[in-house]
């Protein structure tokens, strides 16, 4: 699995609120991002077409 987060940002954003992130959950966070981008390309290509819309996803 390709890490497609970048944890640094979403450390830096969840800190911005005052609270921590557990090492973890970087991980079923790129899982989520993962298999969200994989939905968005079998809708893709469902519909005929080789580029990911915004409303794929």
């Amino acid at each position: 699995m390709a890490d497609l987060i970048v944890k640094s940002k979403v450390a830096e954003m969840i800190r911005g609120k005052d609270m921590m992130i557990a090492a973890d959950a970087y991980d079923a966070l790129n899982e989520h991002v993962e298999k969200t981008v994989h939905k968005a390309m079998e809708r893709c290509s469902a519909s005929g077409r080789k580029t990911v819309k915004p409303f794929d996803f």
